[in-house]
């Protein structure tokens, strides 16, 4: 798992750990049995990789500044 997370460093992830907790941010690294993670606001997050469950991309919501008519 950690040589999969490496893989994807500088990408944005949501990562699941056990059944309700997910937490999303960009990876910085995978090292020594950690995940390390910077969230929107700048925050560090530390996950044990032994506790991942599940790992996926988030897809970025591209929002257009302007008005949208209504039909």
């Amino acid at each position: 798992m950690e040589n999969f997370l490496v893989q994807l460093q500088g990408k944005k992830v949501d990562v699941a750990c056990g059944e309700s907790a997910v937490i999303r941010g960009e990876i910085v690294k995978a090292q020594d049995g950690i995940l390390y993670l910077r969230d929107e606001d700048e925050r560090q997050i530390y996950v044990a990789i032994d506790k991942i469950a599940a790992v996926w991309e988030v897809k970025e919501n591209h929002h257009r500044p302007g008005l949208v008519g209504a039909k």
